[in-house]
Formats: structure tokens, sequence, C-alpha cells
């Protein structure tokens, strides 16, 4: 673990460790160029072929799909218990989807000029749920689930074949997911991104994947929509004295056992003495980890425990890493939330865990990371809808401006522009 503090002299240059991070190696992405030009050129050749070279699976048109059998025998298997949790989440990822639902309106601004905007959800949609180091049920939910909650008919989804795991497999029907492939990784996102002759092409991909599955999404940009160019996940915690360390240990190991590597946790806090018990508590809890030894590649370089001044440096701090999940663990943490610039997503109070925003709170655990929270959202309602301005105007209305639209064509060069309007001076023959 690194423990920095305010009083070093070489603070701020210490804590540069934790900016600037790639969402992927320059690697990843050649070879994902690579995989997409095959995709591109030979559809469902390719496709069988990588299924079989990266995930040793015999893929065919057969068995692409999964079938309606498959899935009742994975609810069948399925204790009821799990059962039980996945419709509970599910049912409180639709609520926050439909209330953060934005609404078509209009409204008459100017006499005879009615403006608005309409929103309507997507046709077609794909998500991609990882299957490596352990089986992203909630992933499903936070995707497929909010696509269907506000109104998307089509929602593809893709896992990499082998054994799939009753609970990924319930979740995507219970999520309102209406094809689920077996294929994974970058082959995967390209299929659903361009098409081939057994998958159509969707219109936007959503979900995580590791750092080849995002440079793949980052190529396929523009040719489809995409949710996020995402990293290794990241935690960071402001918590003065008041705050459990045993809490807050739980919560930093949470992240750190994801699976990469690459993961960060980070605690910031004015006490001293809350570092030195967190440290501590970190280091009794991951012993009793199943995911010991994957927490351990994050602990030397991805965890930092700094001591800063005070709060107001703590929400500094906290706003310029703008982290993907932040908890703050304070006495008052409503006020402290005021003063973070950016988060993906910020928890409030020792009460609130991040991992109950990664399961069940209601919104999409699909964040932006390495800082992106000051540029971009997280994954939400209106991810899946399309957004049209409505623009109206009455023949007294458009006379009004006519004026300003010649000024801005003549200003512009735009003698064109400037004609469309300047000839509704006239009354229609």
């Amino acid at each position: 673990m690194n423990k920095i503090d305010f009083k070093d002299p070489d603070f701020r240059k210490r804590l540069s460790a934790l900016y600037g991070r790639a969402a992927f190696p320059p690697e990843a992405e050649k070879s994902a160029a690579a995989i997409i030009a095959d995709i591109r050129a030979e559809g469902d050749a390719a496709l069988f072929r990588y299924a079989e070279k990266f995930d040793h699976f015999a893929l065919s048109a057969k068995n692409l799909r999964v079938t309606e059998a498959e899935l009742d025998a994975a609810e069948k298997a399925l204790p009821v218990a799990d059962r039980k949790a996945i419709r509970t989440a599910a049912k409180q990822v639709r609520e926050f989807a439909r209330l953060t639902c934005p609404k078509s309106w209009s409204k008459t601004v100017r006499p005879g000029v009615v403006l608005g905007e309409k929103f309507s959800p997507m046709e077609r949609v794909g998500v991609y749920v990882p299957g490596g180091t352990a089986p992203l049920v909630s992933t499903v939910l936070h995707t497929a689930g909010i696509a269907h909650a506000v109104g998307v008919k089509e929602i593809a989804a893709a896992t990499p074949p082998g054994k799939l795991h009753p609970a990924t497999l319930y979740a995507m029907r219970v999520a309102g997911v209406t094809e689920i492939y077996r294929m994974g990784g970058v082959y995967a996102v390209a299929a659903m991104a361009l098409g081939t002759e057994s998958i159509p092409k969707v219109e936007k991909i959503a979900g995580p994947g590791n750092a080849y599955v995002t440079a793949a999404k980052k190529l396929l940009y523009g040719e489809v929509g995409i949710d996020l160019v995402a990293g290794p996940s990241e935690i960071l915690i402001v918590a003065d004295e008041s705050a459990d360390p045993g809490f807050i240990a739980a919560d930093l190991l949470s992240q750190a056992e994801h699976g990469s590597g690459l993961e960060q946790a980070v605690l910031v806090t004015p006490s001293a003495s809350l570092i030195a018990e967190v440290e501590q508590e970190v280091l009794r809890q991951k012993v009793t980890l199943p995911r010991e030894a994957i927490v351990d590649k994050v602990l030397d370089k991805g965890v930092f425990l700094i001591r800063v001044k005070d709060l107001e440096q703590a929400a500094e701090l906290a706003g310029r890493y703008a982290p993907e999940h932040l908890e703050i663990q304070t006495a008052s943490p409503e006020k402290w939330a005021k003063k973070i610039a950016a988060a993906g997503a910020m928890f409030l109070g020792s009460w609130t865990p991040e991992p109950i925003g990664d399961f069940c709170a209601g919104p999409s655990h699909v964040l932006p990371t390495a800082s992106s929270a000051r540029s971009f959202n997280g994954l939400e309602s209106s991810s899946f809808m399309r957004r049209s301005s409505i623009v109206k105007y009455s023949k007294a209305a458009v006379r009004r401006e006519i004026d300003v639209v010649e000024r801005f064509g003549r200003m512009e060069q735009l003698d064109a522009h400037a004609r469309s309007g300047s000839i509704r001076r006239r009354e229609k023959r």
C-alpha cells in the first residue's frame, strides 16, 4: 500500500501516480483493429474462427444463439434465493431508469414560436457481458435492464462461449434481452457493431470489458454508438475520524478484487490514526478472501492511503481525481458532496457501500473511469434514446427574425442561408 502525506515535500508529485491512466495499452488497439477488419471482411467465418482461437469453442450458425430451452434449464438450476435477488435488483434498476427517462415536451417560447424535444427509444442495441474472472450478472441488469425499461424493442446480448453461468442467463431473461449470442471479446463487439450473416447490426453497444474490448469499442465508435471508453475500476473514499476503518477497508478491497490488477482504491482523510487502522484492516480482511491473489496484485501499486490537511483539501483532490466511484464517509456527507467537482457516482454516508450501487441501488454501474467523469456521464436512460429538437414558426414569427437570419448568412458568407430567410418575406404563390 502507498501512503502519501500532505506534509511530504513531494506530495503533489507523488499524487501524479493517481492520474493519467489509459483505458487500454496501445497494443490492445492494434490487435482489436486486426480482428475488426476480419469480421468486416469475412462475417460469420471470422467470427467462428476467433471463437475457436480465443475461447476454444467450436462455434457455428447452429449453436451461436442460446435457446429458450437453455434459458428454462438455467432458471430451474438457479436457487430460489438467487432468482429473487436478481428480480429485486432488476425491479430497482427499472424503477430508476423510468424515473430518469427524458420526456418529450413542447412550449410556445415567443409569439408564434414553438420549441421542444422529442425523445424515442432506439430500436436495436447490443450489450456485452464479460465472462472472465467472474460472472458479471449485475452488468446484464445495468445495461439491458435499462434499455428494456425505456422501450428498446430488440436487445442483443453477447457473452463468451463455454459453460454459461445460469445466473447470467436468468438475468438476461429478466432484463428483457431478446437474443443471446455465445461470443466474447473483440470479435463479439465487432460482430454486433458491423453485423454478420447471422447477427443483425445494432445501433449502440453498452457494457464493460477488458482492455481489448474497450479498444474495439473506441475503434467502432461512429459506425455504432457506444456507452463509454472505460478502463479498470476505481474507488476513492473521503473520510473523517467518524468513519469505521473496517467499513473503509472492506470497500477498498471490493474494487481491488475485480481481477485486472490495474484497479485503484484510494482513501483520502485528514486523520493519521484512521489511515493506520484502515491499513491494518485491509491486511486482516484480505487474507479471508478467496480472491486474495488477485487483490495482492493491486495492493502494491493500486492502493493509496492519503493524508490531507483537511476535508476541504480532500474534496479538491477527489474532484480532480474524478473517480468512477466516490464514497463520502464523513459526519456530514451531503455537505462535502456539494464540493466535489466530478465523480461517476457518489455514495453518501458509512451505510452506503459502493457494491450496493454495483448490484441493486438503481443507477447503472457502467461509469466513467480514469478521471473521465470530468467530461462524461455514466450509462443512463437517455443513453438508449434518440433526441430530436422540435422547432415550429408561424409566418409572423419567422418574419420577425428574418433580419437575424440574413445578417448571420452574410457574416458567415452563406448566401443561400440568407436567401432561405429573405424569400419568406413574400407571400406563397
